[in-house]
C-alpha cells in the first residue's frame, strides 16, 4: 500500500507503489484496465491507437502474430520504445486446440522468434487465437496464457460506437478489454475510450 505524506503531491504516475521492468510507476491503489489489442501489427491503426496513448499516459498489450511482424518493424520498435507490452498471438493465427504438440510449440516458438526478430524482445505473455484451448494447449504453450472479460466484438462490429458502448458501458476496475488492431474504427473507438 501507499504510506506517503499525502502533503507531498506527487506528479500522476510518480507514486512509489509498484514498478514496471520499463520503468513505469503503477499506483494499484487506484482502479486500472487493460487496453489488449490482438491480430497485429498493422501500423495505420496500431501507430494511431500509441499516438492516442501517449497524449494521456497510457500502455496497452498487443498479442501480435509472428509471420505479420517482418512487415512491420517500425511500428513494433515503436511499442518497445514507448513502454507498450509487445507479446505473441501465434506464429499464424492457428486455433491452437485443433494441433498437435509439436505443432502447438512450434506456433509459439515460431511467435516469439518472428517477433523478437522485428523488435528486439522476447514476449513473455501469449494469448490463443480466439481463447481456445485443450488439455495439449495448455500443455505445450509453455508460457502465461491472457484470456480477457469484456470482449468488445469489433472485428465483428467494425462499429466505433459499438465498440465505445461495449467498453464504456462495462468496463470495471480489473478488467481485461479486448480489441482488434486491424480496423480503422477500432483506431477511432480508442480515441474516445482513452480519454475516459
Amino acid at each position: 500500500g501507499s504510506s506517503a505524506d499525502p502533503s507531498q503531491t506527487a506528479a500522476p504516475g510518480t507514486t512509489d507503489n509498484a514498478q514496471t521492468g520499463n520503468g513505469r510507476q503503477i499506483d494499484q491503489d487506484k482502479p486500472m484496465v487493460a487496453l489488449t489489442f490482438d491480430d497485429g501489427p498493422y501500423a495505420p491503426v496500431g501507430n494511431r491507437i500509441m499516438d492516442c496513448l501517449a497524449q494521456y499516459g497510457g500502455k496497452a498489450t498487443f498479442y501480435v502474430v509472428g509471420e505479420r511482424c517482418a512487415s512491420y518493424q517500425a511500428e513494433l520498435q515503436r511499442m518497445v520504445a514507448e513502454g507498450h507490452e509487445v507479446a505473441n498471438h501465434t506464429m499464424n493465427h492457428k486455433y491452437l486446440q485443433k494441433l498437435g504438440a509439436a505443432q502447438i510449440q512450434a506456433q509459439v516458438n515460431q511467435g516469439n522468434d518472428a517477433i523478437q526478430a522485428a523488435c528486439g524482445v522476447r514476449p513473455t505473455l501469449l494469448r490463443l487465437p480466439g481463447g481456445n484451448h485443450n488439455a495439449a494447449v495448455l500443455a505445450n504453450a509453455g508460457m502465461p496464457m491472457i484470456q480477457w472479460n469484456v470482449d468488445t466484438l469489433d472485428w465483428k462490429t467494425r462499429n466505433a460506437d459499438k465498440t465505445v458502448a461495449a467498453v464504456l458501458n462495462h468496463v470495471k476496475d480489473g478488467d481485461i478489454i479486448l480489441m482488434h488492431e486491424l480496423y480503422g474504427a477500432t483506431g477511432d473507438a480508442v480515441a474516445r475510450i482513452v480519454p475516459e
